[in-house]
């Protein structure tokens, strides 16, 4: 029976009787079972080997305009323009779609030509976008970011006013998406509401959670009590504002890490740029960080490698769901892989991009240890 449910997973209960030579009633009876036993999900019979990974939070139009030169000041400057979709949500979600990963986005646009060209280049990567919000009244979101000549951004402008219509009613309406996924990963552009309302059901249902910040300015929309949250994927100058002061040294550092775990959340990994990551392992309250280093990377654009990084992260959980470990080297190699190229996702990336990236033990030394 369940052959026959995966080859095709809206087989009605009376053609599997038939193929079976059972009766419809007993066709009922064993599905009942078999969704007792966590074998089936419900209709349409979703397998648990199937189940999506829900990314929930933004998806914009990015603009880049790079410096031909040196950047001056209060004038106009030569520069060169490009444009791709992007938002930290929806770039996860391509790069899980192109890892081959069954991925669903919960986003908003507005009913405009770059809503309708970001909806569009989503289902041609198989995204899932039937719980997207598409809005009458407003412009899809925009990311403007200025780059100077080595690639480095210097500024960026953010116009993502509609996402905060991703309320907790609009999660309400999606309850039975999230319940089916296997992972639900959100970025942080969503309004404090909405998260806390996410991080309520994670604790109840013990759905794994994965959030992933934006910005410094944006960590006032993570919830106080981060109790059910699988991971927090954030840099230091996030943490920085999480608890609210400098972090100057390591030391700093590491008792500015104990404090967000103590606050419920099950794993943090901070990243540092080129210096590579940190990454928190053992129960709550042990405090062992780990450091892993950056690869070496040709730096072509900046955009998107951090997305990236977030996305075989939650790829590799997926996997080998115990070791964070594996899962930020695999997001070291995507991200250095990301940076090299000009896209903000990388166009290569297929099923068999992370697979070589093996896991290495590493022994904590104190509180911190380098792997």
């Amino acid at each position: 029976m369940l052959e026959l449910i995966r080859a095709n997973p809206f087989i009605a209960q009376q053609d599997l009787a038939i193929s079976l030579g059972l009766s419809r009633s007993a066709v009922a009876g064993h599905i009942a079972g078999l969704i007792r036993e966590r074998k089936l999900l419900g209709r349409a019979y979703v397998l648990p080997d199937r189940r999506p990974v829900t990314c929930i939070g933004a998806a914009n139009l990015d603009r880049k305009l790079r410096s031909l030169a040196g950047i001056a000041l209060h004038t106009s400057n030569p520069a060169s323009q490009s444009e791709s979709f992007g938002g930290v949500a929806r770039n996860i979600a391509e790069n899980l779609a192109r890892l081959g990963t069954p991925v669903a986005l919960l986003t908003a646009t507005g009913k405009d030509s770059s809503g309708a060209a970001l909806l569009a280049h989503a289902e041609q990567l198989g995204i899932d976008l039937g719980g997207t919000l598409q809005l009458p009244d407003v412009a899809s979101g925009t990311y403007t970011a200025v780059l100077d000549q080595d690639g480095e951004m210097v500024v960026a402008l953010a116009d993502m006013a509609l996402y905060d219509r991703l309320d907790p009613a609009f999660l309400d309406s999606r309850q039975a998406q999230l319940a089916a996924s296997a992972l639900v990963v959100a970025d942080l552009n969503l309004p404090l509401d909405t998260v806390d309302a996410l991080v309520a059901q994670a604790r109840r249902s013990e759905l794994p959670l994965v959030l992933v910040a934006v910005s410094e300015p944006k960590m006032a929309r993570l919830p106080d009590d981060l109790t059910g949250v699988r991971l927090l994927i954030l840099n230091r100058g996030e943490l920085a504002a999480r608890v609210g002061r400098e972090l100057a040294s390591e030391t700093e550092l590491d008792a500015a890490v104990a404090e967000v775990r103590a606050q419920g959340v099950r794993d943090l990994v901070v990243t540092r740029g080129a210096e590579g990551v940190l990454y928190t392992r053992g129960g709550a309250g042990e405090d062992q960080i780990v450091c892993l280093y950056a690869h070496s990377a040709e730096v072509v654009d900046v955009t998107g490698a951090g997305d990236a990084f977030a996305a075989a992260v939650c790829w590799s959980l997926m996997q080998d769901a115990d070791d964070l470990g594996l899962a930020c080297r695999r997001g070291l190699k995507l991200s250095a892989l990301t940076l090299g190229v000009a896209e903000t996702v990388h166009p290569r990336l297929g099923p068999d991009s992370l697979l070589d990236v093996a896991g290495e033990p590493a022994t904590p030394l104190n509180t911190n240890t380098q792997d």
